[in-house]
């Protein structure tokens, strides 16, 4: 029997999960935790959090809406490897060793710092570096060894992630020329299927915007936000076109091939936008409300998702103990009396 391919997938904790974070990226990765094949490891990147929140309960409430969501939605975290960056020691140990090996000209092509430097740049600020933190400038140091300690092949990102894959693979790279054949050098899983939903002013939807409607509020709070969705003046009766629609892009995202089908002849035929706003509501509120009530128990007695993640921690510290101290023998920190470590591969 073949050896299960390694995927892995991290969610920052800085919000509160929207439709869009279950259409682009939690609703794929649990359908793709039930493929036999694959050995999924998903985190909450809560160092990563820290980068650019400084709100300390912001951080920690975040943590627990994002474990609840994806267990609420069916994330069996028996069948995957489930836990919180933070409950991993070895990652920031590994990012250290890491650090000592790469190329600071690589993270000055970052895009993340690129764009703060354009920024201050922009506004005429004469020190570009300012308010650039070394978490920023780092920032790709750490997502490498989230990657790297557990040799994951395949992480499944947006094209904007994809510099940070191939950085990931450029360190590891070089980690492997001086000290032996250690790291898998991933590869970047980019779906162009991958749904992108508008948010409630017709841009991508996301928190940067301030744009989102959470996916789990609340029936008459989810009612209101989708009556805020923007849409043009066209009157009940004239043909509308669904597809430059954020309404039908975000029904589309949820309904079957069907009803997909049936919603563009009603379109055709001249729909209301307030009774596509209530039928978008009413079919969300539907499509939810199971996993709604499974949240909002968890919210309330969060025992259970601490126990999925400390067992989680423990699976991947199964991998990342021994991994880790065969790395440390690799760089020469080990005991006095070893003598020559082989390549751990």
């Amino acid at each position: 029997m073949s050896k299960p391919s390694v995927v892995l997938t991290g969610i920052t904790t800085t919000g509160t999960p929207h439709l869009g974070n279950y259409v682009g990226a939690i609703r794929p990765a649990i359908e793709a935790s039930r493929n036999q094949g694959v050995l999924p490891f998903y985190f909450l990147a809560d160092y990563h959090a820290l980068i650019k929140c400084q709100e300390p309960e912001r951080v920690r409430r975040s943590t627990l809406e994002v474990a609840a969501t994806w267990l609420a939605l069916g994330l069996d975290s028996d069948q995957v490897v489930f836990y919180r960056q933070s409950d991993i020691p070895e990652i920031t140990e590994l990012t250290w060793i890491l650090t000592c090996v790469t190329a600071k000209g690589l993270m000055n092509r970052a895009h993340a710092y690129k764009a703060a430097i354009a920024d201050n740049e922009a506004s005429g600020e004469s020190d570009p570096d300012k308010g650039v933190t070394m978490g920023l400038f780092n920032y790709p140091i750490l997502m490498a060894a989230d990657i790297l300690m557990f040799n994951a092949e395949k992480v499944p990102v947006g094209k904007d992630q994809v510099q940070h894959i191939e950085m990931a693979r450029d360190i590891g790279g070089r980690f492997n020329h001086i000290y032996g054949e250690h790291f898998v050098l991933p590869e970047a899983l980019v779906s162009e299927e991958t749904a992108t939903l508008c948010g409630l002013d017709g841009r991508k939807m996301s928190k940067s915007y301030d744009n989102t409607i959470p996916l789990f509020e609340p029936a008459k709070s989810l009612r209101k936000s989708i009556m805020k969705i923007k849409t043009n003046s066209l009157p009940p009766g004239e043909p509308k076109d669904p597809d430059s629609c954020t309404l039908f892009g975000i029904y589309r995202a949820f309904a079957t091939p069907d009803e997909t089908a049936a919603m563009r002849r009603r379109y055709a035929e001249g729909i209301a936008w307030g009774e596509m706003k209530q039928l978008l509501f009413e079919y969300l509120n539907d499509h939810l409300a199971a996993a709604r009530e499974r949240y909002e128990e968890m919210m309330q007695s969060p025992a259970p998702i601490e126990r999925a993640l400390t067992d989680g921690a423990e699976k991947a510290r199964s991998y990342s103990i021994p991994f880790m101290k065969r790395i440390r023998e690799s760089v020469g920190i080990r005991s006095i009396a070893t003598g020559n470590v082989r390549s751990a591969r």
